[in-house]
């Protein structure tokens, strides 16, 4: 007698997904594995890409900090100021400033030390004061704009040359050409391209974001040193 053998529908499906998943795990790639996987060229552009996001990263930290401390002013500060200025305290002002660790305190302060010389003179040294205030405000700022503008850049490069690459073993290989000799090209292309993108938005949108904030700082500064003045300016 003949035996025949019949799979069960459920061996079969269940043997599928296993087969699936496993090719699956085979397939999947980590970041690592692509920023190796370039060749030479597509590991130096990625090693600069990483060291252009932790600049990124230190810039944005490292300036939110200082604009947040800058920011932060008392609302009473003014109105204190005020007081001892017109009952003639102006000692009192002065220690209020240097107790006050602000931009907008600096600026009175300096004026409080011109008071008894002309309007003029104390404007201009609240107004270089402020220029000083603001320089250390956006220091390193620039640095972050160049993030900006020359991740994606640097990225397009990485493009060129994953593309010379390709080209480069689509030549030699004459008429032969296989897909697994122009990967090396394309995985350099790609990843470069896509590393430069994503280093240059978040660059772009954090250097925006703190123009900003610094603004918002500067504002408060010309509005409280024109108070200041108006106060020195109101008759006796």
């Amino acid at each position: 007698m003949t035996f025949l053998q019949i799979e069960l529908p459920g061996e079969t499906a269940a043997a599928a997904p296993a087969q699936a998943v496993e090719a699956t795990t085979q397939k999947t790639m980590s970041i690592l594995d692509l920023m190796v996987s370039g060749g030479l060229g597509g590991q130096i552009i990625m090693g600069l890409m990483v060291l252009l996001s932790i600049a990124m990263v230190y810039i944005f930290v490292n300036r939110m900090s200082a604009i947040k401390r800058a920011n932060k002013i008392d609302p009473q500060f003014m109105k204190d100021i005020k007081d001892h200025v017109a009952s003639g305290n102006v000692q009192s002002a002065i220690n209020l400033c240097e107790r006050s660790d602000s931009p907008v305190a600096r600026m009175i302060l300096k004026g409080l030390t011109r008071i008894g010389k002309p309007l003029q003179d104390i404007s201009a040294s609240i107004e270089n004061q402020g220029k000083l205030e603001i320089q250390r405000l956006e220091r390193n700022l620039p640095y972050l704009a160049t993030i900006a503008g020359g991740a994606p850049m640097l990225g397009l490069l990485g493009t060129v040359i994953g593309m010379i690459l390709a080209f480069k073993e689509m030549a030699n290989a004459g008429g032969g050409v296989q897909i697994d000799m122009l990967a090396e090209g394309i995985y350099v292309a790609m990843t470069t391209t896509a590393a430069g993108l994503v280093v240059g938005i978040f660059a772009y949108f954090g250097y925006n974001f703190l123009v900003t904030r610094v603004e918002s700082v500067i504002y408060k500064m010309e509005t409280s040193s024109t108070e200041f003045l108006d106060l020195l300016d109101e008759p006796v």
